[in-house]
């Protein structure tokens, strides 16, 4: 089963002593990270693009079956449309080469004012992205795209060329009723209000689930996932599910509970790496 499970960030330094060893260095987290997760949303080329060293240096220090599932940074996709950006989309798609078999999906994080009244340039773009050598997800925000008939005709235009939809599930925090419990309260970026529509459009599924803090609060929605999961990869696509959490240090343990969901309902994917190192003590507080 090629089910792939990880976060949106390896450099976390709040992780230190529960799911990096107390006293490890920043240079080595990402080789930690790798030994534990399967694949890293890669959030960083964002906000930073890096230079083509450190691609390298991403590649040589993951496994053989790590992957890598960047997004396109901000300058080209939050500039208003994306042709004019083309150029500079290829530059970035040439860049993670440098990955070689470890580059998933490159993800296209779409802001809430581009809206499908901009679906001709959306078109334009996915039409000529390289298709054959790079795989492409786009996460859309406006709410507009969730709605018939433009949902049909985003879908459309996604599943006509193995394009990923994004399945944003913002739903576990944003289950509170008084606003004091809100768990982004604290946040700096919050996530989006958005309608989750579980479909495929493509070979693979791209899911990011962002978690609510208390574990508690997301073992209904989890288990909807390991449905959706199981029957995905029993369709023979693939899966990359990432986890984020408001408070980012419980985000490797959800997605380590998800993980065992899946396999405690008899899932064939493959063993978490994590699960083969001894877990420290301070595991058991994360809830």
């Amino acid at each position: 089963m090629d089910f792939r499970i990880g976060c949106a960030v390896w450099a976390y330094k709040e992780w230190l002593g529960d799911f990096y060893p107390k006293g490890s260095r920043a240079t080595d987290f990402l080789r930690l990270y790798g030994e534990r997760m399967t694949c890293v949303e890669g959030n960083t080329t964002f906000y930073s693009i890096p230079s083509p060293e450190i691609v390298q240096r991403w590649a040589e220090n993951t496994p053989d079956t790590f992957r890598f599932c960047p997004k396109l940074p901000r300058t080209i996709t939050h500039a208003g449309a994306l042709m004019p950006q083309w150029r500079s989309a290829l530059d970035f798609i040439e860049l993670m080469q440098g990955l070689g078999p470890k580059l998933g999906p490159i993800f296209a994080q779409l802001p809430p004012k581009y809206s499908p009244a901009a679906f001709l340039d959306l078109q334009q773009f996915v039409t000529r992205w390289p298709h054959g050598t790079t795989p492409l997800a786009v996460e859309v925000r406006h709410l507009d795209w969730f709605k018939p008939p433009q949902a049909e005709r985003l879908d459309a235009l996604l599943t006509q060329f193995g394009v990923g939809r994004v399945l944003l599930d913002t739903r576990p925090i944003y289950t509170w009723s008084n606003p004091a419990d809100d768990p982004q309260l604290r946040s700096e970026r919050k996530k989006p209000r958005v309608p989750l529509l579980p479909t495929a459009t493509a070979p693979f599924v791209l899911v990011r689930y962002i978690s609510h803090p208390d574990l508690d609060r997301n073992r209904d929605f989890l288990a909807e996932w390991v449905d959706h999961v199981g029957q995905w990869l029993a369709q023979g696509l693939a899966v990359y599910f990432f986890v984020h959490c408001p408070q980012e240090a419980k985000s490797p343990a959800i997605a380590r509970y998800f993980q065992e969901q899946l396999e405690k309902t008899g899932i064939a994917v493959p063993p978490l790496p994590w699960a083969s190192i001894e877990a420290p003590p301070q595991q058991l507080g994360l809830f």
